[in-house]
């Protein structure tokens, strides 16, 4: 990788692991199942290191939940917008009789900087009644990117009546976006949550580009975050990781992994060996892939062949896959185009294969890409400081979405 290249996947949240590439570590374990439980800071649960994201759950696929139950997963991640609400039904009928206390649940809501109380408990209360219970054990404000939906004193007297009535056991905050230093640090400062749900992965992460050079000086984009999450650790919140895989274009890789090594398993080990860092959700869509993703569990030292899976993924991605944690492409489109979400919708659509879950998300969308059919791309061109084409991509995500 030359030093362009580097620059260009660079580093942009900034976790900077600070651990070393065990050369002699061997393949990932055969068995299948969850091999370690974690506690989950001063919330005291003690959960699946490896746990269960449902957001393309559908009608029909309570199999896969039970089968994710088999294998030891006892966290399940789930929102209000999941399908609009068909993952969390979907887990509610798969968790009847009797297996709802065998588990942790845990969903999310985007309150806004103006969302009422009484609106947030109807919408718990609808969350609740689709998964068939009377509690969760984790309820986050959801993809939080700005410092105004923290300041909403409307939240704090919600999550004291819903505490109060037994309805959630513990509080926290999911982010994803370019501002995720900034409302970290907020409520971190505030106190305000036991749990952080954040995006890292392998290639947000200074310490991948350094196992390659010493001598590089990898600029972070959110260099603030370990910061924000070292303190968060001295409060004993807890922490779990999401965007894992950074695309997931596992199919991709598949030509490259051999002596028991797969990609997937080599991007949990490494968010796993992150000191920050409880435990980790990703998506699950089938049986298979709970038992390949579960090879990982109980992670040892990141290996050489791990290292080298990882590197050949970045070199594929490098040109596509946008770090929405990044904020240079905001303000570049005249037609205010929402650029990090019109390239995370394509990434469901073209990565994960989930089209449907695009095309929904894609139309609650405020300002899409209709602009960039008509546009000759010179607004964004060089707004990307990793040089992803956006004109070229923005506009056909547009056609296959709309």
């Amino acid at each position: 990788m030359n030093r362009r290249s580097f620059l260009r996947l660079g580093a942009v949240t900034g976790l900077a692991s600070g651990f070393s590439v065990n050369a002699s570590a061997t393949a990932t374990s055969t068995e299948t199942g969850v091999k370690k439980y974690v506690r989950l800071g001063r919330t005291g649960l003690e959960v699946s290191d490896i746990s269960f994201g449902s957001f393309p759950l559908r009608h029909g696929e309570e199999h896969i939940v039970h089968h994710a139950m088999d294998r030891g997963i006892n966290y399940f991640d789930t929102a209000e917008g999941y399908g609009h609400g068909t993952s969390e039904s979907v887990i509610g009928k798969a968790l009847k009789g009797g297996r709802r206390n065998q588990v942790y649940i845990a969903t999310k809501m985007a309150a806004g900087s103006r969302t009422s109380a009484a609106e947030m408990m109807t919408r718990l209360n609808e969350s609740l009644a689709r998964l068939q219970t009377d509690h969760v054990d984790i309820f986050f404000n959801h993809a939080v990117n700005d410092i105004a939906r923290l300041k909403n004193e409307e939240w704090s007297k919600f999550a004291d009546k819903a505490k109060a009535q037994g309805k959630v056991r513990f509080f926290g905050m999911s982010g994803h976006g370019g501002y995720l230093v900034d409302c970290v640090e907020y409520a971190v400062e505030h106190d305000m949550f036991d749990v952080l749900l954040l995006a890292t992965n392998f290639g947000e992460d200074p310490a991948f580009y350094e196992r390659f050079t010493r001598s590089l000086d990898i600029i972070a984009n959110q260099q603030g975050l370990p910061a924000v999450m070292a303190k968060a650790k001295q409060k004993d919140i807890g922490i779990v990781a999401m965007k894992v895989l950074r695309g997931a274009k596992l199919n991709d890789m598949r030509p490259y992994e051999d002596q028991g090594y797969t990609y997937s398993q080599a991007a949990f080990r490494w968010v796993l060996n992150n000191p920050h860092v409880d435990n980790l959700i990703v998506t699950m869509r089938n049986r298979d892939q709970i038992d390949e993703y579960l090879g990982a569990s109980g992670t040892g030292a990141v290996s050489q062949h791990d290292m080298t899976l990882l590197q050949q993924y970045a070199h594929m991605t490098d040109a596509s896959y946008c770090r929405n944690v990044c904020n240079d492409c905001e303000g570049s489109c005249p037609f205010n185009v929402s650029i990090p979400d019109v390239l995370r919708m394509r990434m469901y659509a073209t990565d994960y294969g989930d089209f449907s879950i695009a095309r929904q998300e894609y139309a609650q969308l405020e300002h899409n890409a209709s602009p960039c059919l008509n546009c000759d791309g010179s607004p964004c061109r060089d707004a990307c400081t990793y040089e992803i084409p956006i004109a070229d991509l923005c506009g056909p995500t547009h056609t296959m979405l709309s």
